[in-house]
């Protein structure tokens, strides 16, 4: 049993009500809910929301019916991973245990649906705590991320001995991109956070993981989907 959850307030303060705004003719939330209710792997779909219109929408579409979010989970400070428990477990009380918790982050439309076997692969086939989306960081720091001393002169953020002096050098280093998540159920009942246990990536092209927190992520995701579609079209 596969259980697909998507987490979406109905706040934003980098992009009012983003969630639920319009992204080339449908919510942005549809684009990650769609992708999971498409799928032939995943037998149950939940979407955790504080917003009734959100939730109204997704119970149409065939979501389950777990209530709305609790106020303590609903704000700006809330972390994932509580919100990650409490829809496993009231979604657990309908449908019975799961096997694979699979989380999509409804902010990056982008993801393919074979990124979505992908990450299900893996998971199943290392058995780890759980399995994150990455992709390589645009910067490094042990090459070329710096950050100020006490007298704001700037040193890089992890100095090795004797430098790095090219980047192909440095020891790799992933982005954490809010796209795709698959957990051990078991794991995320126990654990109190992502890296308590055996956290594995699984990687992704960039332009796939672009995460909306801004209007200009929102105008750069809208082009690069308008310019998917048209590529379908064509």
């Amino acid at each position: 049993m596969i259980l697909g959850e998507i987490g979406a307030r109905g706040g934003s303060k980098g992009v009012p009500r983003k969630n639920f705004r319009d992204l080339c003719g449908k919510p942005l939330i549809d684009w990650s809910l769609d992708q999971l209710f498409e799928s032939a792997r995943v037998d149950a779909v939940v979407v955790s929301t504080d917003d009734p219109e959100i939730y109204e929408h997704a119970l149409k579409k065939g979501a389950l019916d777990i209530g709305l979010r609790p106020a303590e989970l609903a704000t700006d400070t809330a972390g994932k991973w509580g919100v990650w428990q409490h829809a496993l477990a009231t979604s657990e009380a309908i449908i019975g245990p799961v096997d694979a918790f699979l989380d999509l982050d409804c902010t990056a439309p982008l993801r393919a649906d074979s990124d979505i076997d992908a990450a299900l692969d893996l998971f199943f086939a290392q058995s780890p705590d759980m399995v994150m989306s990455c992709c390589e960081a645009r910067k490094n720091p042990y090459f070329n991320l710096v950050e100020p001393d006490e007298t704001g002169a700037l040193h890089v953020s992890k100095p090795l001995p004797g430098g790095v002096v090219a980047r192909q050098a440095a020891p790799v280093v992933y982005e954490h991109a809010a796209s795709t998540y698959v957990v051990a159920p078991d794991y995320l009942r126990r654990a109190s956070s992502i890296f308590e246990g055996r956290v594995i990536p699984y990687l992704m092209d960039p332009e796939r993981c672009l995460d909306i927190d801004s209007p200009l992520d929102f105008k750069l995701v809208e082009f690069l989907m308008n310019d998917r579609l048209t590529g379908e079209t064509r």
